[in-house]
């Protein structure tokens, strides 16, 4: 899979992108993932990306023609399956566990990081982004949510964790939160370990593993097990 963040701070995210488990798959080979900067496509000699708004207000805002001299360029580098282009916005569906796997298995995304108030609506309209949204808040810039759904993705990838079991085990992916984890020392502060993961049974402790997986959805997100 090839992801390419559209942005004015490449070096933010490749600060996040470089290190920990998605760093090791980029340099794995396992996914490809490259930053662009939006303000090598100005003309204009200060760089400038943005300007004032028309009608009046707080703020300023993006410029159509970098981002799509940015985005022209970025097509350009790559033959083969179209990209699906996403525009992260407060504004779009919520980022979900089942979004991601559909992202997943996409084999190229552009992520287009607004920044200011928003970007030029006519670039979005002439490109047909679609909007992305990672929760019912604004942040500074797009940056931090183009680096969530990024990771998201990324670690679905074959060969980004040990096996599939991995992902597969996790909140959201089944429809049910995790449950409880422990690790040595078996006895921390007076608090022990539940006796069924130290007891060997693997019948038992799967079964434990149901159990608390649904009880624990049901004590903080009863809206995902319907109460």
């Amino acid at each position: 899979m090839r992801i390419d963040i559209l942005t004015l701070f490449p070096e933010m995210c490749e600060n996040y992108l470089s290190e920990s488990i998605i760093g090791r798959a980029r340099a794995g080979g396992f996914v490809q993932i490259n930053c662009h900067n939006i303000r090598d496509f100005t003309t204009d000699k200060h760089r400038r990306v943005d300007d004032k708004a028309y009608g009046g207000g707080f703020g300023m805002v993006m410029q159509a023609q970098p981002i799509y001299d940015c985005v022209m360029s970025v097509l350009g580098l790559q033959n083969g399956a179209k990209p699906r282009l996403i525009y992260m916005s407060p504004q779009g569906k919520l980022l979900t566990q089942n979004l991601v796997k559909e992202l997943a298995a996409e084999p190229r995304l552009i992520l287009l990081c607004g920044h200011y108030e928003g970007v030029d609506r006519r670039v979005l309209d002439e490109l047909a982004f679609e909007e992305i949204s990672v929760g019912d808040y604004v942040v500074t810039g797009g940056e931090l949510p183009a680096l969530i759904l990024a990771d998201a993705v990324a670690r679905l990838q074959d060969g980004v964790l040990p096996s599939p079991e991995a992902y597969t085990d996790e909140s959201h992916f089944s429809g049910l939160l995790e449950e409880p984890k422990y690790t040595r020392p078996e006895v921390w502060r007076d608090r022990k370990v539940p006796d069924v993961l130290i007891s060997g049974h693997h019948g038992n402790i799967e079964k434990w593993r149901e159990e608390q997986r649904l009880g624990v959805t049901r004590e903080k997100r009863p809206d995902m097990v319907g109460g």
